[in-house]
């Protein structure tokens, strides 16, 4: 079985942004406030991003581990 590896920070910032910008979007258009509302998609879409970016770096690090101790390193 592979290296199970803890998030790393980018996932962890990524995973709030995400969160807070879902909040943001329903706020807005709960009180009709366009601005909030794209305010918080728009940090939703961030999160998302960075949240991806975190993941794939954690997994190449993973399978790099597992390269590592396949070959007895």
């Amino acid at each position: 079985m592979g290296t199970k590896m803890a998030w790393n920070e980018d996932e962890v910032r990524g995973k709030i942004d995400e969160t807070a910008g879902k909040v943001k979007e329903r706020i807005g258009r709960a009180n009709n406030d366009p601005i909030l509302e794209e305010e918080g998609s728009d940090q939703r879409s961030a999160g998302e991003v960075e949240h991806g970016v975190g993941k794939a770096r954690r997994k190449v690090g993973e399978a790099i581990k597992d390269v590592g101790n396949k070959i007895g390193r």
